[in-house]
C-alpha cells in the first residue's frame, strides 16, 4: 500500500487559498500548501514505501477488534481515552508526534533519538522540545491539553494526506471543505482512505505490540460510524454523551480561539461556526441511531456526568459493555487516576449567548435526547 494523498481535496484547498481576499492568509497558506506540503508528503510517502521492505514482519500484523471512541467534541472523549490508554498492556494508540510521522521507519528513528538524547546528552533536545511545546500549545491547554508525547486523535495521521479535519482549525472553510460526512463519500474513496488508515494502525501495533487492541479517539468521526463499521466489521464503539448546551459552545469557543489567533475576519468565523453548530445534530444522532440498528456490534454509551463523578466505575462499565476483561493491576491504577481526574478543574468557560445560540433551538433539534438522558432545563451551560 502506498501513501494516501487526497489530490482532489488538495487542489480545492489550493484554489481556496489562491482566491482568499486576506493577503496575509493567502500568501501564508499558498506557501504551506505549495511548498511545505509537497516536500513533507513526499518524504512521508518515501518512508512509507520502504517500511515493508525494511520490516517484512509488518505483513504479519493483524488489526482485530479495534475500539473507536466517538461523540460530540467536548463530551469527555479525551478523558475517557486517556484513562483507558493507561491500560498499556491492553491498548495501543497514537501519540501526537506519531500521528505526524506515520511511517514505521520514522517512528523507530525518533524513538531511538529520544533514548540517545537521554543517555548521551542528558535530555538536551527533550528540554528544547518541551519549551517549543509550551510556546505552541500552552495558551490553549486550559481548553484541551496537547503535547507531542500525549495520546491524540487518529485523524491527524491524515494531516499530510490532506484528508484531516484538523485543517479546518487553520483554514475556516466550513461548507467548502468537508472532512466530516465520510458516509456520503464515493465508495472507492472511503475504501482507499480506510485501507491507508489500517496500514498506519498496523505500523503502530508493530511498534507497541501486535497483541494489543488499537484504541482510537476521534470526535470528528462521530459522522462516519457507518463507514467505520463497513471497513472494520469487528470494531467496538464507545459513544460519549454530554448536554449539548455545554458541548456546542465549548467546541465553538475552542475553534474560534484558533481562528482568531490567526487573524481570520469575524464574518468568516461567524459563518463557519454556524455550520459547525448545525453539524452537531448529526454528531449526536448518527452514532446512537446507527449502533442501535446494529445491536450485534459491541458498544458503550458514556454519560459525561457519570464519567466525571465516578471515572473508575464508568470505565469498568465500558470494559463490561465491550467484553474486555479488566486486570487487577489496571483496576488499581485506574482508581488512582480517577481520583486525580476528579480533583482536576478547568478554567475554560463558555456560554450559549457568546455565539447567538438559544437553548430552545437546541432542545427543538435534540428534544428526544434531552428526555432520554434527562438533561434538565435548568442545568448550567457554564463550565
Amino acid at each position: 500500500m502506498i501513501f494516501f494523498f487526497d489530490f482532489s481535496n488538495y487542489r480545492k484547498m489550493v484554489r481556496l487559498a489562491w482566491n482568499e481576499k486576506m493577503p496575509a492568509a493567502r500568501y501564508y497558506f499558498l506557501a504551506i500548501l505549495c511548498l511545505w506540503v509537497p516536500l513533507v508528503s513526499t518524504f512521508h510517502a518515501t518512508c512509507f514505501f520502504f517500511d515493508k521492505i525494511i520490516f517484512p514482519g509488518l505483513r504479519k500484523i493483524d488489526l482485530q477488534e479495534p475500539v473507536f471512541m466517538v461523540g460530540h467534541a467536548r463530551s469527555g472523549t479525551t478523558l475517557t481515552h486517556r484513562l483507558m490508554t493507561n491500560d498499556e498492556g491492553r491498548f495501543s494508540s497514537f501519540l501526537l508526534y506519531e500521528c505526524y510521522f506515520p511511517s514505521l521507519i520514522q517512528k523507530k528513528i525518533i524513538r531511538a533519538g529520544i533514548i540517545l538524547d537521554s543517555a548521551l546528552l542528558g535530555g538536551f533536545f527533550a528540554r528544547r522540545v518541551s519549551a517549543w511545546e509550551e510556546r505552541r500549545y500552552g495558551a490553549h491547554r486550559h481548553m484541551h491539553e496537547m503535547g507531542l508525547t500525549i495520546p491524540e486523535e487518529d485523524d491527524i495521521v491524515f494531516y499530510y494526506s490532506m484528508a484531516s479535519g484538523f485543517w479546518i482549525t487553520k483554514m475556516p472553510y466550513m461548507g467548502d471543505l468537508d472532512f466530516y460526512h465520510m458516509n456520503d463519500w464515493p465508495e472507492k474513496k472511503r475504501r482507499r482512505y480506510n485501507e491507508f488508515y489500517r496500514e498506519c494502525v498496523r505500523r503502530q501495533l508493530y511498534l507497541n505490540g501486535p497483541e494489543k487492541i488499537h484504541l482510537s479517539k476521534n470526535p470528528l468521526w462521530a459522522g462516519r460510524v457507518a463507514s467505520l463499521l463497513e471497513a472494520f466489521p469487528d470494531a467496538r464503539f464507545v459513544i460519549n454523551i454530554r448536554d449539548p448546551r455545554e458541548t456546542i459552545p465549548s467546541l465553538l469557543k475552542l475553534v474560534r480561539s484558533g481562528w482568531s489567533q490567526m487573524g481570520w475576519e469575524e464574518s468568516r468565523q461567524t459563518r463557519c461556526l454556524r455550520i459547525l453548530a448545525e453539524q452537531s445534530w448529526h454528531s449526536y444522532r448518527h452514532p446512537l441511531e446507527f449502533l442501535e440498528s446494529h445491536p450485534e456490534t459491541p458498544s458503550s454509551v458514556v454519560d459525561y456526568r457519570d464519567l466525571v463523578s465516578d471515572p473508575a466505575t464508568t470505565v469498568d462499565q465500558i470494559y463490561r459493555d465491550l467484553g474486555i476483561p479488566m486486570e487487577d493491576r489496571y483496576r488499581r491504577l485506574l482508581a488512582g487516576e480517577a481520583k486525580r481526574e476528579q480533583a482536576h478543574k478547568t478554567s475554560h468557560s463558555y456560554s450559549l449567548s457568546e455565539f447567538g445560540l438559544e437553548e430552545g433551538s437546541i432542545r427543538e433539534e435534540l428534544g428526544d435526547l434531552f428526555d432520554r438522558f434527562q438533561w434538565e432545563t435548568g442545568s448550567s451551560a457554564e463550565s
